[in-house]
Formats: C-alpha cells, sequence, structure tokens
C-alpha cells in the first residue's frame, strides 16, 4: 500500500475537472490511497486563527467550494479523501479545534510553518535565518512541533524538520539528536503520525524529510507513518516514492496508515 495524503489543488480552480488531473497521476504511480489537504490559511473561515500582511491576500477561499468539489469528485467515481493541513499556532488550540471539527475531514495534518511572525520556509523572509543562532530557532521550531504533538489535535504531523529547507542546520549532532528524541516522544504520547514526504528532495536542502536519524528515533519511539509528496501540481504526486519507501525500511518500517474518518488502520508498505 503506497499513499499520498498532502496534496494540494491550489494551483487551479476547485474544479472536478482539474481535480482529475492528480487523480490520473495518482493511478499512473500506483497509489492504493490518495487525498487533498489544503492549506488552512487560505480559507476565510480560519481568519481568527491566523491573519497576517502575508496571508491576507492569499485567504479568499471558502471552505463550501473545497468540500463542494469533494463531494462532486465522489459522485463521478473519484475516490478521494478530504484533508486540510492546518497550521499549529500556540494558543489557538481552542480555535483549531472548532474549526477542525466543523468538516467530516478523513485526516487532518498539523505543520509548523510559523515561528511568531515569521514564515520560517518563505524564500522572502529567508534573510531571518541570518538574524539568530540557527540552534535557538530550531529550539524554537521544535518546541512548535512539541506542542503540536501534544495537542492530540492533528492526524499526522507534516515535515517534522522542515526547519532545515534552507540548509540552516545545527553543527552538532548531539544537539539535533536531543531535539529528535524529544520529539518523537511527544509524538509517540500524542499518538500522531509523521509523513516521509518527498517534498524536500524538490527544496534547497535537497533530502527527503526527515532526517534519516530522526525517522529512526521516531521508528525507535513506535511513531507510525504515511508517505506523502506535498505535490502542488499533479506531476509531483507520488514523485520520488521509490526513495521514501527506502528510507522507511532502512529505519524499520514496515507498515504505513491509511486513514479515513479520522482513524488510521495499518497496512503493509508497498
Amino acid at each position: 500500500m503506497l499513499t499520498d495524503y498532502h496534496i494540494h489543488v491550489e494551483k487551479g480552480p476547485y474544479s472536478v475537472q482539474w481535480l482529475m488531473e492528480f487523480s490520473r497521476q495518482a493511478a499512473e504511480v500506483g497509489l492504493g490511497d490518495w487525498g487533498i489537504s489544503e492549506h488552512a490559511y487560505r480559507f476565510v473561515e480560519t481568519r481568527r486563527i491566523f491573519w497576517n500582511s502575508w496571508v491576507e491576500p492569499r485567504q479568499t477561499q471558502t471552505m463550501e467550494d473545497y468540500f463542494t468539489m469533494i463531494l462532486k469528485a465522489r459522485e463521478q467515481g473519484i475516490k478521494v479523501k478530504f484533508g486540510i493541513e492546518m497550521d499549529y499556532f500556540p494558543g489557538k488550540e481552542k480555535e483549531i479545534a472548532e474549526f477542525i471539527n466543523s468538516y467530516p475531514f478523513d485526516y487532518v495534518i498539523g505543520s509548523v510553518h510559523w515561528i511568531d511572525d515569521w514564515g520560517i520556509d518563505l524564500a522572502e523572509m529567508k534573510e531571518r535565518w541570518e538574524e539568530r543562532r540557527v540552534e535557538d530557532i530550531w529550539s524554537d521550531y521544535f518546541d512548535r512541533v512539541v506542542c503540536l504533538a501534544e495537542s492530540g489535535l492533528f492526524d499526522i504531523a507534516g515535515h517534522i524538520d522542515l526547519a532545515k529547507i534552507f540548509k540552516y542546520i545545527p553543527a552538532s549532532e548531539q544537539f539535533l539528536k536531543e531535539q529528535y528524541h524529544r520529539v518523537a516522544g511527544a509524538l509517540a504520547k500524542g499518538g500522531t503520525c509523521i509523513e516521509i514526504s518527498t517534498a524536500g528532495l524538490r527544496k534547497p536542502v535537497g533530502e527527503i524529510y526527515p532526517h534519516p536519524l530522526l525517522l529512526k528515533t521516531c521508528f525507535e519511539y513506535g511513531v507510525p507513518i504515511v508517505i506523502s509528496s506535498d505535490a502542488h501540481c499533479p506531476q509531483d504526486v507520488g514523485a520520488d516514492y521509490d526513495r521514501a519507501v527506502e528510507l522507511a525500511r532502512k529505519a524499520g518500517y514496515s507498515e504505513v496508515q491509511v486513514f479515513s474518518r479520522r482513524r488510521a488502520e495499518p497496512h503493509p508498505l508497498g
């Protein structure tokens, strides 16, 4: 079984015709299960959770249009799961829970992209990486990943070492090991799955999320996995899955989780 739950259709309209392009690619690469997980910040319904000058011009869509596309696709025989990628913001747990519980999601991906008002993976904000010690930034980032896991709000933690995107990586292996252990422990305790994301191969860092050592640590703590592409265009659906499967097996994994209605079921890794 191969899955891809981290797919964005936001570069096109919320139409079945556009969604079909992703469906065709999912079939081409042999996915057993797949779904769409639009960025929650795009929707006007999340304005009370997060809003700033970067988000404002992008927060124009409605959840009704998004969900309607999914329902129409299913009526036409497209087996697509309904998901969301929700940014985690400390102190907004109540509002996030209310939003999540308002829709019949099959799964919810929780991700950390922001440290306060700084989008750490945004090219236009990259210079801010030079303003602080890399270790301090990574500590702040993983503080949020730990809180994400402890919140119990999310089914899957997205690209859990996203902080490496621009190759600002702490030199101390001991520091990294300490961060990896505390994150893996929180994920295990919170019952949160992680994704092996091939998107990192298409980013400046040029490697899969998470790092092999972090993935191995998660395996040792009993944290389950899915495999995802974080595709933003049809051709990236299921991209580089051979490398993701190899990484998963090297870490010790033999199963992936398949989600439906916020419940996970283990299946043999494809």
